[in-house]
């Protein structure tokens, strides 16, 4: 089955590339492809996407604000954030939102296909640097807040980490040395003790509070 690509990029240059590179891949199929955000609901339950790729600086609605209205009413579409913008503030805000996956467009022509992929198997992708910028940000509040007020056990913060590493669920099994079924599971208790919905919605969190170093 063909993996289904809803774009959103307000430079018709990048975005009619986009769809070419997307074209010559069999299983991805490009069904929509805007300049804007202003009808992203209406989009979204019309072409019922697998993936969105979806710009930050966008007129009028801007891509963080579009990832909010889409996870209103949308948690299961997976959103990779295609961005020129690598300050924290940015990569936070976009996660907390609700992205799935954030790639500096730099990188887009040679590691899309993969992000993309990754996505799709439960990984938060992210450009090289993006981590490190996390993982400064961490470091730079000095010692993390206590995760017991969430009762997060041991292994679920390991999980956490993993994951904030941009590591697909596969990735985190073969990490911990579980199965991937441990792994969601473990997730799933995340998401409840956490109170979210996403991934990328547990990731900023833990991070934004210092659960996760």
């Amino acid at each position: 089955m063909r993996t289904n690509v809803l774009i959103y990029e307000d430079n018709e240059n990048l975005r009619h590339s986009l769809v070419e590179l997307l074209s010559r891949e069999k299983e991805f199929n490009v069904i929509g492809d805007y300049p804007n955000c202003l009808k992203v609901e209406t989009e979204l339950q019309k072409l019922h996407p697998d993936v969105v790729l979806m710009d930050i600086d966008l007129p009028e609605i801007n891509g963080i604000e579009a990832v909010k209205k889409i996870r209103a009413n949308n948690t299961k579409v997976h959103i990779l954030m295609l961005t020129v913008f690598d300050d924290t503030t940015s990569v936070f805000d976009a996660l907390y939102a609700g992205a799935n996956g954030y790639l500096l467009k730099k990188y887009v022509s040679t590691r899309l296909i993969d992000a993309i992929k990754d996505v799709l198997e439960g990984g938060s992708p992210m450009s090289p640097g993006i981590a490190r910028l996390i993982i400064n940000d961490i470091q730079q509040k000095g010692a993390p807040k206590s995760a017991i007020d969430y009762n997060l056990t041991p292994r679920e913060i390991d999980v956490l980490i993993s994951l904030a590493k941009g590591n697909s669920y596969k990735m985190v099994a073969d990490d911990l040395t579980i199965s991937i079924e441990t792994v969601r599971s473990h997730i799933k208790n995340v998401y409840d003790k956490l109170h979210v919905q996403s991934q990328g919605e547990a990731i900023s969190k833990a991070l934004r509070e210092g659960l996760i170093d």
